[in-house]
């Protein structure tokens, strides 16, 4: 294509819609650098201004992060009628977001202008043009999303035209066509995409939903009609039955329309970050999902055993490798050794012609995502894992004899959540020739497991005060087997300069959370270069 294809998340804003779905501000800072490190051109991060949370997010990553692929964009609505764009907070709180591109939403289709903003068609256009054209001026490149613009046109394709004009000759850059209800079909999708293409001269892009189950396949279509701006979301993640799912979009475009959305690299990290991206939101992974999914290149043993071990080729309609999966032949968690030396090379080791660490590497971390644990969130467990492996090994600062923990309610006569627990832990440990006990008290086993072990450990390596916890997640595996389901726990730990991630697996949440907590403590005295104690 002559001009460059842009991709635009909007995981963080209408993905983040999702039933179910509730992403701190953290939660948001960490989706956002995955998808820079993805690659996609355009991060959509929310609405400042109308949502306090997304303001706090603005302000806490332009502090926190630097995207190296990335432009941040902002989203918001055109003024309101018979106002002025200068005047407007909710479009003053867009400028001072700060972001290079600032997307609009308006209406674009007649019904809503009058019924749901309740303003004349020529009032909506003007809100259209002074939003557009004070936000130009003030140095934003500014994306317009023609809300309903498909039912829009279908009930009164002159007025919907007129929108879209509007905001060209007011300075959009580009104007994104939006089938909010999801509700079109990939042929009328490609047919208005093109005459509305023929009838304007702005860049056009796509934004549809998935209430059809066609929303990739209209996404699709429209790129081939000629939109060169595609909006989704990782995952499809979205209110409904969710957005265009960019896993899906993405290598569709790369790998069978010659559309290069991502560089190589880049699309070799595409299941891990969707992973990793899923373990943030807590949400568990769709299994047969396209391209991403474990199942994607899953194969049962019989007919297409013996085929594939002549040519994989036979029954895959792409090698799992171009977008950082898995063939998978038996039951197994995904990962290859190809993943494993991408992953190694991110974290600072060159693992190239190792094939005996990678081997061994890949088939650990195939046994113990087969029984729950997950890597693609939880680097720092990941890297401890590697290490373990490599000459010098995992450091050992600190060997466990045992713990425990008790927890007891006050009898007070209080119940429900905010019920007052008492809970103590006691653990027991050797650092070098030392055994150290420690019992420590908090709300709850895990925080007191926290303190146990702080304590235990203070005057060995005070280090450790410099380490906080700032995320905890748990998810019940095989929910299916009740109390009985394996848990697994994401603990994020910072010491003020870097974040990083450990997994626990167990029986229990505790003993999950032990083992996490434990990766974590590891984790931050390696990166603080403490030496173990002799």
């Amino acid at each position: 294509m002559a001009k460059q294809f842009h991709v635009y998340d909007t995981t963080l804003r209408d993905g983040a819609q999702q039933e179910g779905m509730n992403l701190s501000v953290a939660d948001k800072i960490q989706i956002a650098s995955l998808l820079d490190r993805l690659g996609v051109g355009y991060i959509e991060g929310g609405w400042p201004g109308a949502i306090p949370k997304d303001t706090e997010f603005f302000a806490r990553l332009a502090k926190e992060v630097t995207f190296k692929n990335a432009t941040l964009a902002a989203f918001g609505a055109t003024r309101r009628a018979e106002g002025q764009a200068v005047n407007d907070p909710q479009v003053r709180a867009l400028l001072e977001a700060e972001t290079p591109v600032v997307t609009l939403v308006a209406k674009s289709d007649i019904r809503h202008v009058e019924r749901a903003l309740k303003t004349t068609p020529a009032e909506n256009l003007r809100m259209i043009t002074d939003t557009v054209g004070f936000l130009v001026g003030e140095g934003r490149r500014v994306f317009l999303d023609a809300e309903h613009f498909f039912d829009g046109y279908r009930f009164d394709s002159a007025y919907t035209l007129s929108c879209v004009k509007a905001a060209a000759e007011a300075g959009a850059e580009v104007v994104v066509l939006c089938d909010t209800n999801g509700g079109m079909l990939p042929e009328a999708i490609a047919e208005i995409v093109s005459a509305t293409g023929a009838g304007v001269k702005v860049d056009l892009g796509i934004h549809c939903h998935n209430d059809t189950g066609c929303a990739v396949a209209n996404s699709l279509a429209a790129v081939a009609a000629g939109a060169m701006h595609v909006q989704g979301t990782i995952n499809g993640y979205g209110e409904r039955t969710g957005n265009a799912d960019l896993t899906a979009i993405i290598p569709n475009l790369a790998l069978k329309a010659g559309i290069a959305a991502l560089d190589a690299d880049q699309l070799a990290d595409l299941t891990g970050v969707a992973h990793a991206i899923s373990e943030v939101t807590n949400i568990a992974p769709f299994a047969r999902q396209p391209y991403v999914g474990t199942s994607a290149f899953a194969h049962k043993a019989g007919l297409h055993a013996s085929a594939i071990r002549v040519d994989p080729d036979l029954y895959q309609h792409i090698d799992p490798v171009e977008v950082g999966n898995d063939m998978r032949m038996l039951v197994s968690e995904m990962a290859g050794r190809a993943s494993v030396e991408l992953k190694g090379r991110e974290l600072g080791f060159d693992l190239a012609g190792q094939n005996d660490i990678l081997t061994r590497v890949t088939e650990k971390v195939k046994a113990l995502e087969a029984v729950g644990y997950t890597f693609d969130a939880a680097d720092a467990s990941f890297e401890l894992l590697l290490r373990s492996e490599l000459a010098g090994g995992r450091p050992e600062y600190f060997r466990v004899e045992s713990w425990r923990t008790i927890s007891e309610t006050t009898p007070n006569g209080q119940t429900g959540p905010d019920a007052p627990t008492a809970s103590e832990a006691t653990v027991k440990l050797w650092a070098g020739s030392n055994r150290l006990v420690a019992t420590g008290e908090g709300n709850g086993p895990v925080n007191a497991l926290d303190a146990a072990l702080r304590l235990a450990l203070d005057g060995v390596y005070p280090e450790l005060a410099e380490i906080d916890l700032v995320d905890y997640k748990v998810r019940i595996l095989d929910s299916a087997r009740g109390t009985d389901a394996i848990t697994r726990v994401m603990i994020e730990s910072t010491n003020g300069r870097m974040v990083w991630r450990t997994v626990g697996v167990g029986a229990n949440i505790i003993e999950a959370s032990w083992e996490a907590l434990t990766d974590a403590f590891t984790y931050g005295l390696l990166t603080a270069r403490i030496e173990p104690h002799l």
